[in-house]
């Protein structure tokens, strides 16, 4: 997957389309990505001693297809790759070119 965990990526399509925000989490047997503060969903469960309302809060996995990542100038771009000096693959951006991390 061209996504790893810590990278910010906007959400192109779907009901949170414009979104921004930061992978926590990947999924790749199922191309998923978790994103932070997309697609929260509530759950209700028993009453307990950690959570006592018995209502909870959490982001569910969103297709990996559906968001792009963003380059350091702030825009969605589409992710390449090319190798360094030293031989290690390193991904770049397709819109500007420049390299991502």
């Amino acid at each position: 997957m061209k996504i790893r965990r810590g990278d910010t990526v906007m959400v192109i399509s779907g009901k949170e389309k414009g979104k921004r925000g930061e992978v926590e989490r990947v999924i790749p047997k199922k191309n998923r990505v978790v994103v932070g503060g997309v697609n929260v969903r509530t759950r209700h469960a028993r009453p307990s001693q950690q959570n006592q309302e018995g209502l909870f809060t959490f982001e569910a996995p969103i297709d990996a297809s559906n968001v792009m990542l963003v380059d350091g100038d702030g825009n969605p771009t589409r992710v390449g790759y090319r190798f360094d000096e030293a031989g290690k693959k390193v991904r770049i951006s397709k819109k500007s070119g420049k390299d991502i991390d």
